[in-house]
């Protein structure tokens, strides 16, 4: 069983998102720790960068911040690696753009994914028509590129559930990330579709998820949910201090969403 797997053996996965840096490496450390003793299945992890164009302005912010405290794809790596070295398992994604991977070499950049022990990239700026170049890549060093699909044609999330790996990101509405007091109305049918073809494979849902209460509505049409907004604005508001309370939040999704 791999990583990913293992995220979607106990019922349903929740995925929590923050972005390295805000307001400090440290911080991001301690709340890494907490989120994976409270039960996060996977957590994605942001790379700070100056252009994060899915993004609303509560993580673009964050990145900001991010980007202020210096925080560099290569700190990401080499926070992850003391963390696995502290006994920190909990799997790990990082959502990233693909200026940065570009940058940094994209052979370099998924071997050091693997030596980090991450399970996954998302990179939301590359469609499925260019993913190849970075597809082959991954594959090569064990790592899954996630395929993201949104309230579009039948046709095309049937042509990018095929060639999924890891699990598929079900965005549930147009537009950047944030949080939502509705969402798209055919995110059921979405995960329907990408069902009829790849039953073997996860379906998580993600942008606009705020609570306990959207959490478990989301879950009850998918195989797990994906919260960064929420959580990016608790640390926005209590930032070096802001653990104890994401800890808070991220206890009370588990308990939303598990047991059915």
């Amino acid at each position: 069983m791999n990583d990913i797997e293992r995220a979607f053996e106990n019922g349903k996965a929740f995925i929590p998102f923050i972005t390295v840096g805000d307001p400090d490496i440290e911080t991001s450390r301690e709340i890494i720790k907490v989120m994976a003793e409270e039960g996060a299945s996977l957590i994605e992890l942001g790379i700070p960068f100056s252009d994060p164009m899915a993004e609303g302005s509560v993580i673009q912010e964050a990145n900001y911040r991010g980007l202020r405290a210096g925080v560099t794809a290569s700190d990401v790596f080499s926070m992850v690696r003391s963390l696995r070295g502290e006994g920190v398992n909990v799997p790990l994604a990082i959502m990233t753009y693909a200026n940065v991977v570009f940058s940094y070499g994209i052979d370099s950049f998924l071997s050091e994914m693997e030596d980090a022990g991450f399970s996954a990239l998302i990179l939301p700026d590359v469609p499925y028509e260019e993913k190849g170049e970075f597809a082959s890549v991954a594959a090569l060093h064990n790592v899954s590129l996630i395929s993201l699909i949104a309230p579009t044609s039948d046709s095309r999330i049937r042509m990018i559930a095929s060639e999924a790996t890891g699990f598929i990101y079900a965005v549930s509405s147009l537009g950047v990330t944030g949080v939502r007091s509705s969402f798209s109305s055919n995110i059921g049918e979405m995960v329907k579709t990408v069902r009829s073809v790849r039953p073997d494979i996860p379906v998580a849902i993600g942008f606009g998820i705020a609570d306990a209460a959207s959490a478990r509505k989301m879950a009850e049409l998918s195989d797990g949910v994906i919260i960064g907004s929420a959580i990016v604005k608790i640390i926005a508001k209590y930032g070096k201090e802001a653990a104890p309370y994401v800890r808070r939040f991220v206890k009370e999704i588990v308990e939303a969403i598990r047991g059915f």
